[in-house]
């Protein structure tokens, strides 16, 4: 039997508005991820120092973790096409107002970068929300790990453009370029948004965010998710600081393109087998935990910790598609946009708490201790998800489960 299925990816190909919307929602997304990095350049040319530029960055990240949630919320009770597009367009105009800031005004750029957090579109929960009702099923489940390789993507390509952007013109020309390129792209992805939102919200109690993450299985998976996000920025801080061990600092982003890069292939890996039988996030989240761990050991070469470093990263999407997955079958239609914003915001303030944490552990003990302190929080994470119930492959229907308390 031939172990690998793509009749899958077929099936999504020719499903209407499958991955219409999922390239407008990456088309969506690109330029507000490529923004950090002409942002905290701008932050330091203003100010003479990257410490303001951490002030800045922490600023925005606020901002949009706040904004995760409410503009979620928002889109359940109003509709996702006017929340995505109003949105899109402030944060489009916000970014274009920092980005001619006058460098006397240096002090004023929290502030500015916090409004623009605000602003972030609910791109990434409104389609995380959208796909159970355009697939169900075994479907569902590759969908949320293309979704999941492609964010991979989004995570290399997006800084790199705006890098780019900076280093061919200024940091102002990156901040009205991404301005420029995500208002357009915003309004074609909120133009694909339908009224299902609202139409699933009539007649359905309003369910309160306590309603909503109080759920065994949910705020499980929101805690999983978390520890690996907070993971992933606790690993992000050890490869560079690896690459300043050895003296070039290029070998950070060429570890950070093998791990994307092992993402990626997993993820279309692991969407394109038969899943013949019941899948539990807590075994994948249990393997990506025993790969991680190794490359404890793998820091004392390049090679070893890049092979360490790729063999885990295959794992990355899988698990973190497999958690979305889950979430969207387990939460009301009604809420689903909401449930993903508070995932975004968990992600958010986790990368924060693991950039932090993960420096007091590499000064205090070594750069391979990041690693441990990411198989810890893996160990976490899969101990939170061990009761939340598999995708079973004889599902063939999507069932939203009951709102608890």
């Amino acid at each position: 039997m031939n172990p690998m299925d793509l009749t899958a990816y077929r099936d999504l190909w020719r499903t209407p508005g499958v991955m219409t919307l999922l390239a407008a929602a990456l088309t969506a997304r690109m330029p507000v991820m490529a923004t950090m990095v002409p942002l905290a350049f701008l932050a330091k040319d203003a100010s003479g120092n990257f410490g303001w530029a951490g002030v800045v960055a922490g600023a925005y990240s606020i901002g949009t973790a706040v904004a995760s949630v409410v503009w979620a919320r928002m889109a359940d009770r109003r509709g996702a096409r006017k929340v995505v597009i109003i949105t899109g367009m402030a944060w489009a105009l916000m970014m274009a107002v920092t980005a001619l800031l006058p460098y006397s005004w240096f002090r004023v750029l929290p502030v500015a970068a916090a409004l623009a957090g605000l602003c972030v579109a609910p791109v990434a929960s409104t389609s995380r929300a959208a796909w159970p009702r355009l697939v169900q099923g075994g479907r569902l489940r590759v969908l949320y790990a293309l979704d999941a390789s492609a964010t991979e993507l989004l995570f290399v390509i997006g800084p790199m453009l705006g890098a780019v952007i900076v280093s061919l013109a200024s940091p102002r020309a990156g901040l009205l370029a991404c301005a420029i390129l995500a208002a357009a792209a915003i309004w074609w992805f909120g133009l694909k948004q339908q009224s299902t939102a609202i139409k699933e919200a009539v007649g359905s109690r309003r369910v309160t965010a306590r309603e909503l993450l109080w759920h065994r299985h949910r705020l499980s998976l929101v805690i999983a998710f978390a520890c690996m996000v907070t993971g992933f920025a606790a690993m992000s801080l050890g490869i560079v600081a690896f690459a300043d061990e050895h003296g070039n600092r290029l070998i950070a982003g060429v570890l950070e393109t093998v791990a994307a890069l092992g993402s990626l292939i997993g993820g279309l890996v692991g969407g394109a087998l038969p899943g013949g039988r019941d899948s539990y996030v807590w075994k994948r989240m249990l393997v990506f935990t025993v790969l991680i761990a190794g490359c404890f050991f793998a820091t004392a070469s390049v090679v070893a910790l890049a092979i360490g470093l790729f063999a885990s990263g295959c794992l990355i999407a899988p698990t973190v598609g497999a958690l979305y997955e889950r979430l969207g079958e387990l939460t009301p239609a009604a809420a689903r946009t909401e449930m993903f914003g508070w995932v975004l915001s968990g992600g958010m303030l986790g990368s924060a708490a693991g950039s932090a944490v993960g420096g007091v552990v590499v000064e205090t003990f070594g750069v391979r201790y990041a690693w441990a302190l990411m198989a810890v929080l893996g160990v976490l994470g899969t101990v939170a998800v061990l009761r939340v119930p598999p995708h079973r492959p004889a599902d063939s229907t999507l069932e939203s489960a009951p709102v608890a308390a």
